[in-house]
């Protein structure tokens, strides 16, 4: 039992509580181990459908191997309301008997012909990061989607066991986010680097979204953040949004972020068979589709204005450690591998 209370840690508490209806909550974890290039997506979840159907839990899991492409799987069960519990003091989240704490995961999943366990454990952040612009967290209701990383770069120790296959984990680079919303947005990019090759403190987190109102698709919005060489760059008001530029799909985000001083350029890619194909249900119903990988390539240069104009400060690159996704309302034909859902 957490017996010490983390700053970081109220930004993990349950938003909605169990009477709320027509909402969703997600906290999900990702990493890779370094030894194999192997990357992980852990997320447990609570959902409360507009119709007023019960409250349910769901536990997703997904491993993503570079080597062998028929490794690489995607699997999550639903579980009723009987099965979900929570506590504020300390955070937990218990779902089947799979818990989440502040500073600790411990579950398991079965289902789809394979079976995982996890015990993992951290040093929780001492800061958390918000990518959405400041005005979104003050108020309640003003989007339909809230993301925030109360642990977005921290080791991870622990064991992971996957069909058998004991997988031992000793100071990990994992990040850990919560999301609370009503809504999945029309369309969105999802990224996220912290294992970057000569950058020890180096994290990127990046998300694009397309809104969808009254029938029209609005064009995209894109919101940055990088800690770098001790420098937190944020380019995730809404006076960057009006010029920073990205696009989006099949396996690909590109961007370019900036400010009168500072941008970022970059890329994220991967191969089709790196991704999963999961498949998203908004509480209202509505069905969409959300493309997943683990061991992308990132690279991001980062361009600084001087008296005589703009040089390049620095170049990232991150073959394999790339954590992104793009969410869609139509399934990507050439993803051919599903996240499974057990029934």
């Amino acid at each position: 039992m957490t017996t010490t209370t983390h700053a970081t840690e109220h930004d993990n508490l349950r938003h909605w509580d169990d009477a709320a209806r027509g909402v969703y909550e997600v906290w999900y974890l990702t990493w890779n181990d370094p030894r194999t290039d192997q990357g992980f997506w852990l997320r447990y979840i609570t959902e409360a459908p507009t119709d007023g159907g019960p409250l349910r839990g769901e536990l997703w899991f997904a491993r993503f191997d570079p080597r062998d492409a028929k490794r690489t799987f995607g699997v999550h069960r639903r579980f009723a309301a009987s099965a979900v519990s929570s506590t504020a003091t300390p955070f937990e989240i218990a779902i089947a008997g799979s818990t989440l704490l502040h500073d600790r995961a411990h579950g398991m999943l079965e289902g789809d012909g394979h079976a995982i366990k996890w015990n993992l454990s951290w040093r929780p952040a001492a800061h958390t990061l918000r990518l959405l612009p400041g005005l979104m967290y003050v108020a309640d209701g003003r989007a339909e989607t809230t993301v925030q990383s109360p642990n977005p770069r921290v080791a991870m120790s622990g064991t992971l066991e996957i069909d058998g296959e004991r997988i031992s984990l000793e100071g990990v680079t994992m990040g850990q986010s919560h999301v609370w919303g009503k809504k999945h947005a029309y369309n969105w990019a999802w990224g996220h680097c912290a294992d970057f090759p000569g950058a020890p403190d180096a994290l990127l987190e990046l998300l694009g979204v397309r809104l969808r109102r009254g029938g029209v698709t609005l064009p995209p919005m894109f919101l940055l953040a990088l800690d770098l060489d001790g420098e937190r760059i944020r380019l995730n008001q809404f006076r960057h949004v009006a010029v920073n530029r990205a696009s989006w799909g099949h396996g690909k985000v590109e961007w370019v972020a900036r400010s009168p001083t500072v941008r970022v350029e970059g890329e994220l890619t991967c191969a089709a068979h790196q991704m999963v194909n999961a498949p998203y249900v908004d509480p209202d119903g509505t069905r969409l589709y959300c493309a997943n990988t683990e061991i992308g390539d990132a690279r991001v240069v980062v361009w600084k204005r001087g008296l005589l104009g703009w040089r390049e400060h620095r170049r990232l690159v991150a073959p394999r450690r790339a954590h992104f996704e793009l969410g869609t309302r139509e399934r990507d034909a050439s993803i051919d591998r599903p996240h499974v859902l057990v029934e």
